[in-house]
């Protein structure tokens, strides 16, 4: 494997939605035809080897997504996952986004401090927030579902316990941006 086809790989493992010829080659300074090369091989590579993963494109958008023959297996996999009671990390990232969402990915790991790539992946799949595009930003938002609110009881997300002064920004704005100066 070429060191470009290996970067491309973890640059795909890690990217928690599909990447763009142009982030690619961006990402590792190289031209959009030595990545699409290099995709190529990978995809041949996976489906040469029967990898569990296979490299899905379109639109010239990249991800890596398990091989279908394993569906039923993942599928019976993620049940658990989203049939369980939620972690604490979890449930501190579900409150972060009802107090204060809509709330980018970027924002709830700045709060948090910690990469949230697998936390909201599970929130997701669970059905108890969903995903956002802001196209003025450019940039993915997450918010509370209405099957959320449902089942807290409540009517509108509003009804949260303190939620008026909890999602007002300013204070954990200034608190987060001393913290980054202080770094």
């Amino acid at each position: 494997m070429s060191k470009l086809s290996s970067q491309l790989e973890a640059l795909l493992l890690v990217a928690n939605k599909a990447a763009s010829l142009k982030e690619l080659s961006t990402a590792l300074s190289a031209k959009p035809a030595e990545i699409e090369t290099a995709l190529a091989d990978l995809s041949a590579e996976y489906e040469r080897d029967d990898r569990g993963w296979r490299l899905a494109s379109a639109n010239s958008h990249y991800q890596l997504v398990s091989a279908g023959v394993h569906a039923d297996l993942i599928k019976d996999f993620l049940k658990s996952e989203t049939n369980g009671e939620l972690s604490q990390p979890s449930l501190e990232a579900l409150t972060i986004i009802a107090y204060r969402g809509p709330v980018s990915k970027l924002e709830l790991e700045r709060i948090r401090g910690v990469n949230c790539s697998l936390i909201i992946r599970n929130l997701l799949l669970r059905g108890l927030i969903e995903e956002v595009f802001d196209k003025r930003k450019n940039e993915n938002y997450y918010q509370v579902t209405l099957d959320f609110v449902r089942f807290l009881g409540l009517n509108n997300i509003k009804e949260l316990p303190a939620y008026e002064d909890l999602h007002q920004t300013e204070a954990l704005d200034k608190l987060l941006s001393a913290e980054e100066k202080a770094c």
